[in-house]
């Protein structure tokens, strides 16, 4: 289970195209997400050249963006529960 903060009103995924733990990630947890917050806008980009990053946007249009190359699974989790 993934507890999204309340305050997120939209996650950002961008992905390089060679495999990592972050693309594995996403893909694992995007269903999650998707099926505990429907009406959640969750935007996955795979682009050439990018490092992994998460954006997240926040009330009132502030956005965070962090760059998630050598997090672990468990960073990921707690950038979502606490952005």
């Amino acid at each position: 289970m993934v507890a999204i903060n309340s305050a997120i009103k939209e996650i950002r995924f961008l992905l390089p195209q060679a495999a990592s733990n972050f693309k594995s990630f996403v893909l694992k947890t995007y269903p999650v997400i998707k099926k505990e917050h429907p009406y959640l806008p969750v935007l996955i980009r795979e682009c050439q050249g990018v490092q992994p990053t998460v954006v997240v946007r926040l009330e009132k249009g502030v956005e965070v963006k962090k760059h998630v190359a050598n997090f672990s699974e468990a960073e990921l989790t707690n950038l979502l529960q606490n952005p």
